[in-house]
């Protein structure tokens, strides 16, 4: 059974074509800077390679290229999408409608669509990647969306209950929902394997960065508390995303700005970050080129990232009541050793120490980068969301 996975982000739509029978990956790809300019890497198993920058104004257009790419050209795998048996979608935001992998019908796109004020950067990619997909794919094909949020279910209400009067909690269902629960649950449980214990013996934090970033407290293979809140704006800065933001300092730029609500959500959420901090951009490898050359706001950016980072590994240990292991994962977290140089210095209150020789030359590799006498390990564990979303998608298409 061969399934397609996709796994629409803020600002890309990454792709694998899986062989379930040995979970094999007959190719995968990324189409990267969606709403910037557009560029798509696609790999076959076999080597071959197309990397090219193309136009990406929407996920639409990147979904087509997607199906180009697997069914034309130098590197072809399948002659139509006939040959898929399935096909995983990632989801942001299920809110309290969705409390477990569904299979995909209009309504289900539509309510995903509905959702979209509580993931603004998000849910409405994917209602246009799945409906970019549902024109394409044979309508007998089964799709299923696999919806980010489960993983945090097992937070305590300390957790996840805001301040707020309790009616806003029972009537508007507005609590921490918490996100990147795929990648989070993928790479904890890689963690362990990696460190030969079991996953209900270890306290971990789980730095997901990216564009999105989320912090995660993981203990004994729960969730039980987590950066982003209602929406995934909450928590560190982000790509376009404000962060964390105290509520009265919101109310006062709208008043200012003479935003309407809708608009300052647009401004908090796709305009501000590392985008609007710096005046750079929201990728962070332009943020760290331009550090490196002496641009003082792309600096404030980067010591902003890592500090609030810090920040959170500290309030985790204290919820834990101890630290075995911080991870990074994501296009930050994997590839970024300034980063994860920048987050670990100054850190010896935790014992964590890295071999930062060693840290500099490692990109998107399972490694051990703490030190033989750091007393927290610190490790890149590259993300798998796609393969979870491939079991999950099996499993319930069998049943």
């Amino acid at each position: 059974m061969i399934i397609l996975v996709v796994n629409a982000g803020s600002s890309s739509l990454k792709y694998q074509l899986i062989d379930m029978s040995d979970e094999s990956v007959i190719a995968k790809g990324n189409c990267d800077r969606i709403g910037i300019d557009g560029h798509i890497n696609h790999k076959t198993a076999d080597g071959r390679v197309l990397d090219e920058d193309c136009p990406f104004p929407t996920h639409t257009e990147a979904f087509m290229k997607l199906v180009e790419c697997l069914t034309s050209g130098d590197a072809k795998v399948i002659d139509s999408m006939d040959a898929i048996s399935a096909v995983g979608h990632r989801i942001v935001q299920g809110a309290d409608v969705f409390d477990k992998s569904v299979l995909v019908t209009d309504e289900v796109i539509d309510k995903i669509d509905e959702l979209r004020e509580l993931a603004p950067v998000h849910n409405h990619a994917h209602a246009l990647a799945l409906r970019a997909c549902k024109s394409v794919i044979p309508a007998n094909v089964p799709q299923v969306v696999v919806f980010d949020t489960a993983f945090h279910q097992t937070m305590p209400p300390k957790a996840y209950m805001f301040g707020l009067p309790y009616d806003d909690y029972e009537k508007l269902h507005v609590r921490k929902y918490g996100f990147h629960g795929t990648s989070h649950r993928f790479v904890s449980k890689a963690l362990a394997e990696a460190m030969g214990k079991d996953v209900k013996d270890l306290k971990i934090v789980s730095c997901h960065l990216g564009n999105g970033s989320s912090i995660t407290a993981v203990d004994g293979g729960k969730s039980v508390d987590t950066s982003m809140g209602f929406t995934p704006l909450d928590g560190v800065v982000m790509g376009t995303r404000t962060g964390s933001v105290d509520p009265s300092a919101v109310t006062f730029v709208a008043d200012k700005h003479g935003f309407t609500p809708s608009q300052m959500s647009e401004y908090m959420n796709k305009k501000s970050g590392f985008l609007g901090v710096s005046g750079v951009g929201s990728d962070n490898r332009d943020i760290q080129e331009a550090a490196n050359n002496g641009n003082d706001k792309a600096q404030l950016v980067s010591d902003m990232l890592a500090y609030e980072i810090q920040k959170y590994i500290g309030a985790y240990a204290a919820a834990m009541n101890g630290l075995d292991a911080v991870l990074f994962t994501g296009g930050i977290g994997e590839n970024s050793w300034e980063v994860r140089e920048q987050v670990c210095q100054n850190m010896d209150f935790f014992g964590i120490k890295i071999d930062e020789a060693l840290n500099r030359t490692i990109r998107g590799k399972l490694t051990k980068i703490s030190t033989p006498d750091s007393k927290v390990e610190v490790w890149i564990v590259p993300t798998n969301e796609e393969l979870l979303i491939a079991r999950d998608t099996l499993e319930l298409i069998s049943k």
